[in-house]
């Protein structure tokens, strides 16, 4: 699977995606700069975390202006799969390719720290190796990670089950203490109507590898790689986690 993790002033988990999706699910990977049009024919596009343009006017407002979200918004429609992390949900928001907007936390600082999160839909590209209900162990790092959206939206997002992920606790229960920014309807993270654009605020790549205390967030790429391989014609194998 071909891989291209794009690339603002002020990205900082770059690397991080770079090396789990290289090292870790063995994938043809490639850095795209934020000035670049050329996407270097990818089968996934990763927009990730970090503080792109300083997080000036609000986060992602500036990054969705950058030459290369032309050819992510083009990519999207194409049916091209996208993932935004934390910074690059955010971004995916303000570009028009995911609904509703994110608030400061309700704490008004940032928070990081490992949170729970329940899976929703196992049904998308991206969780078809989860299990319904099935409970994550992900970190956040984020101070803009308040979800929000019009109760229409919100009954839209619930109805056509584009909710993905939920916090929750680790037993999956979803309740006002175990959000930890505030988000409406304890939303994670959601998908655009086609399913090929995902946007989360927890970081999978920072849940990758047993040595940062846990590998959940393998699923996700795992989805991923499993879908790709059956398009492909070449059955994906993966070890025992």
């Amino acid at each position: 699977m071909k891989v291209s993790v794009i690339v603002f002033p002020g990205s900082n988990c770059d690397s991080d995606c770079w090396h789990v999706m290289r090292d870790v699910m063995k994938c043809d990977v490639s850095y795209v700069w934020h000035k670049d049009h050329d996407l270097k024919n990818p089968d996934l596009v990763i927009l990730p975390g970090g503080f792109s343009y300083g997080d000036y006017l609000r986060c992602g407002a500036i990054a969705r202006f950058s030459p290369v979200m032309k050819e992510v918004v083009e990519y999207a429609r194409r049916d091209g799969n996208v993932l935004g992390i934390c910074n690059g949900f955010q971004i995916l928001l303000e570009a028009g390719l995911l609904p509703g907007a994110m608030l400061p936390n309700r704490s008004l600082k940032f928070v990081c720290k490992h949170v729970w999160l329940r899976t929703e839909n196992t049904g998308s590209t991206f969780t078809n190796r989860l299990k319904n209900g099935q409970v994550l162990r992900i970190p956040i790092a984020h101070g803009e990670g308040n979800y929000t959206a019009s109760p229409d939206t919100l009954k839209e997002l619930q109805d056509q089950n584009r909710i993905v992920f939920r916090y929750s606790s680790e037993s999956g229960q979803v309740a006002d203490e175990f959000n930890p920014n505030g988000a409406a309807e304890h939303i994670a993270g959601i998908m655009n109507e086609k399913g090929n654009v995902l946007g989360m605020m927890p970081h999978p790549e920072r849940a990758s590898e047993d040595i940062l205390g846990s590998d959940d967030g393998r699923a996700i790429w795992e989805s991923l790689l499993s879908c790709h391989s059956r398009e492909s014609g070449n059955p994906a194998t993966f070890s025992h986690r």
